[in-house]
């Protein structure tokens, strides 16, 4: 006698939707910034002390002003030797990028990627509601890829 099974069909297992990775997971959050009226010998300091290649200027009210970077750095180096001008009263306001492209922190990490790409750009700000709320460099996509290493894209 053979037995029958009353028990329901199995459902197929599903794969489990995978939540996006997004800017704001990776971004870093603890910043060190500049104001428009630092010096940029101050800036090449602290840029060579926290091993960093450029960072925000904010004003008091912490909304994105510029950024300023090594090479705006370097610039202004070459600048002040080219015309025999003392740096001492050079400020970030004069050398800083103010045109500066963000980007959205629930952008997926993929996209922003492709931002980095297109853009040639080393770092983005997140701004949400007017104020600076972190950065995501191209570093900080590295360590997301890494984290998915293994996975499917």
């Amino acid at each position: 006698m053979a037995f029958k099974n009353f028990s329901a069909p199995k459902k197929r297992s599903e794969k489990p939707l995978r939540e996006p990775i997004l800017v704001s997971d990776y971004m870093t959050t603890n910043l060190i910034t500049f104001k428009p009226d630092q010096s940029v010998l101050e800036v090449i300091d602290l840029l060579i002390e926290n091993r960093i290649s450029g960072s925000p200027v904010i004003n008091e009210k912490g909304e994105l002003m510029g950024i300023i970077s090594e090479g705006d750095c370097i610039k202004q180096i070459s600048e002040s030797r080219y015309f025999n001008m003392p740096m001492t009263d050079t400020k970030v306001e004069s050398h800083m990028i103010k045109d500066v492209d963000t980007i959205d922190g629930n952008m997926n990490i993929f996209d922003a990627a492709n931002k980095f790409l297109q853009s040639k750009r080393r770092r983005f700000p997140i701004v949400e509601n007017g104020k600076l709320v972190g950065q995501i460099s191209q570093k900080d996509i590295l360590k997301a890829a890494l984290n998915q290493k293994g996975n499917n894209w």
